[in-house]
């Protein structure tokens, strides 16, 4: 009888402890990857006040909407050889930036670098040629 009990204390702890390192394991190992950052380049577009985003070969990236939520980090600057006005001071040039995004969403989430780059490297890009300023 008392071998019995023993066993069934065991049996106790036993579980207790597999539950607890089950449920250890979970809060632990994280629930979703972290996205990887990645270069884009293509038109950085700014129309207007606190409105921008970037197209590419992948399509249109939502970098910032007026009232709405934006990336976080710098976006490019850029020299007035490089810039082109469409409105007072805002308007387009050609950028690389190096982002995290919502590929779901085609939001640019956060920008770790960006620079401008010659309007000419973005006209000649054959995956920009159906977007080209």
């Amino acid at each position: 009888m008392r071998s019995i009990r023993v066993f069934g204390c065991f049996a106790i702890v036993g579980t207790i402890v597999a539950v607890i390192a089950s449920s250890s394991v979970k809060e632990i190992a994280p629930t979703v990857e972290a996205a990887k950052p990645e270069t884009r380049c293509g038109w950085f577009e700014n129309p207007t006040p606190a409105n921008a985003w970037l197209i590419d070969r992948d399509g249109t990236w939502v970098i910032n909407t007026q009232g709405g939520s934006g990336a976080v980090g710098d976006w490019p600057t850029f020299s007035n050889s490089r810039w082109v006005k469409t409105n007072v001071n805002y308007g387009y040039g050609c950028a690389c930036m190096r982002v995290e995004v919502d590929r779901a969403e085609k939001q640019i989430l956060e920008i770790f670098s960006s620079y401008s780059k010659p309007l000419s490297s973005c006209r000649k890009d054959k995956w920009l040629k159906d977007k080209a300023k």
